[in-house]
Formats: C-alpha cells, structure tokens, sequence
C-alpha cells in the first residue's frame, strides 16, 4: 500500500509538516533515541580510525541509521572497505558503488586511505550535525511507515537540491522511480540502458530546474496526484480520478466508453482544496 486509507498524499504531507517539530521533539526525548544519542556524543570524539568505529557496535549502528544504511549494518566486511577506500582512484570501491549513501556517508566521516585520521569527531558542530541526521531520519522513517508516499516526498525534499545532473539521479532508486512517476513516464523505462534513460529525463525535465523551490513543490503535487490514482484504495481522495469518474459518467450513452484525455499538467495545477 501506498498511504495510510482514506488519507491522500497531500493531506498527509500536511500534517506531517504540521507535526514536524513536535514529532522531531519526541524523536531526540524517547528513551530508545535519546541514549542512542548521548552514547554518541559521548564516545565518538574517541574514534581515531575506522577500526575504533566498527569496534564499539552502538556508535556504528548508529552512523549507518544517520546515514539511511541500517539495512547494510551487517556488511561491515565491506563498510569497512568503503571507508577505508581513497575516492581520487577511480577503482576505489566507494566510487564503484553505485548507491550515492555510501560516497555520502564517507566524506563525512572523512578517513583517509587505510582508515586512518579524522579529526572531524573532535568538532561539535560535526556531531550535532551527524545527530541531526540520525533524527532526520528516524523522522522520515516513521512517516514513511504510515505512508510510503509521504516518506517518498519527504526524501525527495531532503536529496531533490544536490542531484546536479540525471545521473544523479538515476543512481538513487527512490528518486528515480520518483521523477518517473512525476513526469508521467512509464516504468518499463528502467529496462533502457542509464544514458537512455538519462536523455528521456532531460526531454521531459530540465534538471537545472530542482534548484527551484516552487518546481519542487510542483514535482511534489504531480507525484501525490499520480501515485494515490494508481493506489485503489484511496480513488475516492484522488482529485484526478473524481475528473476522469465524472468525465466517463456525463459521458456515458448506452454503456458505451467514452474516452477522455488527462493533461498531467493541468493536473499538477489543481488546487489544494480537493484534499482537505
């Protein structure tokens, strides 16, 4: 399921944005996050290398939460290698991967090649910085367990501003299968080769464009819009399934088909007041 029924897209977004300070309030008071926390701070200013990072469980778990990895936290053969790994050489494993989480999460914790040297723990501005990640997260987790479409959103914002080239994008799963669906092309688009499938964005999008506030807001309204129409169990939230059930009923004659063309975006224009 894509969101929580009889909620549309748009609705939640609302209200999770509404909620936001006070749900990222009890994220950082909960008993469960709030020791996660603090046993970070406390500790992670001792982490010279990588080997002291892997060595103490409770400050790698939660790392990898902050940087969205905790379903890679048993690889640690591998983070290991991706930490370790020197970007400047182009068969490094961290540049060979292509998930951007692991390239992101290395240049913030900055070990050199062999793991060694990073005096950004001794910053406390770098660790509230990694602490506000790590509630970010916990943050878009748990609206996306109430609605996936809601948490698609919500990430998009949070990676939307630093996919430079579609590439960038394509890499990224979520945010590729996020722009299909807003700029309408079909899912079977993911079988073209990634330069293909790069020049079929720039037709339909100019990527420049995702610097724009107001454009990524739009994206946000196309995508609520598509993704509750193909999720049937909430039709009757949908503004754009209303127009095409009202458009097939004042058009029926005879129980004949009457075919109606959708301008997606005439769509993404709709006012908000179909939702509320």
């Amino acid at each position: 399921m894509t969101g929580a029924i009889g909620v549309s897209t748009q609705l939640g977004l609302r209200i999770a944005d509404a909620t936001r300070e006070a749900q990222v309030t009890a994220i950082r008071d909960s008993a469960e996050h709030s020791r996660a926390i603090a046993a970070f701070r406390e500790r992670i200013a001792d982490v010279r290398n990588v080997d002291d990072l892997l060595a103490d469980r409770e400050l790698y778990v939660f790392v990898m939460k902050a940087f969205d990895l905790e379903d890679q936290i048993f690889g640690k053969a591998m983070i290991r290698k991706v930490l370790e790994s020197d970007p400047s050489k182009p068969d490094a494993l961290v540049r060979r991967l292509t998930d951007p989480r692991f390239m992101e999460m290395h240049k913030a914790l900055g070990f050199g090649p062999g793991g060694e040297g990073n005096s950004s723990v001794l910053d406390p501005a770098w660790q509230e910085g990694i602490v506000a990640r790590y509630v970010e997260r916990q943050f878009i987790d748990g609206q996306a367990g109430k609605s996936e479409t809601v948490g698609n959103v919500l990430e998009f914002r949070q990676k939307a501003p630093n996919a430079k080239t579609w590439f960038d994008v394509l890499k990224d799963p979520m945010m590729s299968q996020f722009m299909r669906t807003a700029l309408g092309l079909p899912e079977v688009s993911v079988r073209l080769d990634v330069d293909r499938q790069a020049a079929l964005f720039a037709k339909k999008f100019d990527i420049e464009k995702l610097q724009d506030p107001d454009e990524r807001k739009r994206l946000e309204r196309l995508y609520a819009i598509i993704s509750d129409a193909r999720d049937t169990s909430r039709i009757a939230q949908n503004a754009a399934v209303q127009i095409m059930s009202g458009a097939v009923s004042a058009g029926a004659d005879g129980g004949r088909f009457v075919p109606i063309t959708l301008d997606i975006a005439a769509i993404g224009s709709l006012p908000r007041q179909p939702y509320r």
